[in-house]
This record gives C-alpha cells, structure tokens and sequence, in this order.
C-alpha cells in the first residue's frame, strides 16, 4: 500500500530527500507520491514536519 501526502502539505520539500525510490516529485504547489514508484518503507512520513503523509 503507498503512501499518499493530504492537502496539508507545504510543499517543504522535507520527504524528497528521504524517498529510497525518488517516488516524489513537486506537482503545481505541492508534493505527491507516485503510487507505482511508492515501496511503502514509511521514511517520508517520520520528515514530514506538517503530519502531512499516511498510508493509503
């Protein structure tokens, strides 16, 4: 099951770095995950300072 990023994001850009797979990326003015790259490992939501990122 992916991770998905609500529209509480503030697009810090705090989850990109700690994404093993690069599955996120800026879309307009917030981050999204691509659900097919997405492994599940969880290292995005443990940086995501806003609590902005949960599993699908």
């Amino acid at each position: 099951m992916a991770h998905v990023i609500s529209d509480e994001c503030i697009n810090c850009g705090a989850c990109d770095d700690s994404c093993p797979v690069n599955a996120i990326s800026e879309v307009g003015e917030k981050r999204k995950i691509d659900t097919d790259t997405c492994i599940d490992c969880g290292a995005c939501v443990d940086t995501c300072p806003v609590n902005a990122i949960a599993a699908a």
